[in-house]
């Protein structure tokens, strides 16, 4: 019996329902809980309403040697940063150091920075720890570490390779906009499937490629090596802070190492770099850190990709260099903010609700083609009996 090669398009079609029915279904789960971590932010402040607000009224705040002393006290855990805002009537959200034996870290607690007082945990948050680690390792033992990463790895590659063959398999022999764009739901059976799944995959289809390129910085760190060295360069790399001019440098050049060097460089950011800031993140340096490096993003801006960054001398209290995301170009701001441009938040809030809908639209592709494979599978088998029996006959007449 001769042996048949499948055409092109066979070959790209079977490949594309066997992804289909092994990586669509990983690729629905990251969508859903990508979709849940979209506004992980806003969610968690809605939930933590009680206790994002405080009552300033006459009192003055602490320095962040002393709130991080008495958050410490009441703990029984090193603090590793402190977020600070310029509204009094804001409470100061704290994070910890990890354990050195399990490198487990204690939940994050919202705290009283006029006198240090613990309100209470952040709620939801082991909730959306476990809803990160199901979305980039799938809970499985290891962690970043173990099977799961490669698996969410080999995953994205797949959602790359859909996008590929799934542009070739529909690709019309007659270009027309109603082609590509619009969904023929009139048709009955099997082709009101295909065309709504092939018609949404299409106008989600550069959604889906920037998800799945910012998204193998993370499973592949040859991957990200690549895209560091294409859109910031070596020298950029090298060189990623505007050091402070001699002017910059305020006249404390004794050793304050400690909480006093902290108060210090506290005090010069907000006199300095800091004095547009409407919230900082302050985080604490290890006893052998040389710098203290402060985080801010401008009064009433809230986008992770404009926040600006500062370094002190962590024995002095002078600045050291800083960074202002209007200076950077663009393939940093993208590089340094990869989380954002993965989630759509880089882009606007308009384009951070688009790829939290095509997020939540993966489960639909996985649906959409599963269904078509059971119904492709069911009118297979209605012609076989047919086709038998005009065999046997033509075997005898």
């Amino acid at each position: 019996m001769p042996c048949v090669i499948p055409s092109l398009r066979t070959i790209l079609f079977r490949l594309h329902w066997v992804l289909g029915l092994t990586a669509g279904f990983v690729l629905a789960l990251m969508g859903l809980t990508g979709a849940l971590m979209s506004y992980e932010e806003a969610v968690t402040a809605f939930a933590n309403r009680d206790r994002l607000v405080v009552t300033a009224g006459d009192r003055q705040a602490l320095s962040p040697s002393a709130l991080a002393a008495r958050i410490e006290a009441q703990a029984g855990v090193p603090v590793s940063s402190l977020t600070l805002s310029d509204d009094p009537a804001a409470s100061a959200p704290v994070r910890f150091a990890r354990d050195p034996a399990t490198r487990e870290r204690p939940p994050a607690v919202y705290a009283d920075p006029y006198d240090g007082a613990v309100l209470g945990p952040v709620r939801l948050e082991g909730a959306f720890t476990t809803v990160r680690d199901l979305h980039r390792w799938l809970l499985l033992p290891g962690g970043s570490k173990g099977w799961g990463r490669t698996i969410t790895g080999a995953c994205v590659v797949a959602l790359l390779i859909f996008l590929g063959t799934g542009l070739c398999l529909r690709w019309p022999k007659v270009h027309r906009w109603r082609i590509w764009l619009k969904p023929s739901l009139s048709r009955p059976g099997r082709a009101r499937w295909w065309s709504l799944h092939a018609v949404a995959g299409t106008w989600l289809m550069p959604v889906y490629l920037v998800m799945a390129l910012t998204g193998l910085t993370w499973s592949y760190p040859s991957f990200k090596d690549a895209a560091l060295g294409l859109l910031v360069g070596e020298r950029a790399a090298s060189k990623p802070m505007r050091a402070a001019g001699r002017k910059a440098a305020p006249a404390m050049q004794a050793d304050a190492s400690g909480p006093a060097a902290l108060d210090q460089a506290w005090a010069a950011f907000r006199a300095g770099e800091g004095r547009a800031a409407g919230t900082a993140i302050l985080t604490l340096p290890s006893p052998d850190a040389k710098a203290i490096r402060i985080r801010w993003l401008p009064k009433g801006v809230d986008d992770p990709s404009a926040r600006n960054e500062a370094r002190y001398d962590a024995a002095t209290g002078a600045l050291l260099a800083a960074e202002h995301a209007a200076d950077r170009p663009l393939g940093k701001r993208l590089m340094d903010n990869i989380l954002e441009v993965h989630r759509g938040r880089f882009f606007g809030d308009l384009f951070a609700l688009l790829f939290c809908l095509a997020a939540l639209a993966l489960p639909g592709f996985a649906a959409t083609g599963l269904t078509l494979y059971v119904l492709r599978r069911r009118a297979a088998a209605r012609r076989r009996p047919e086709a038998v029996p005009a065999t046997l006959r033509e075997a005898n007449p």
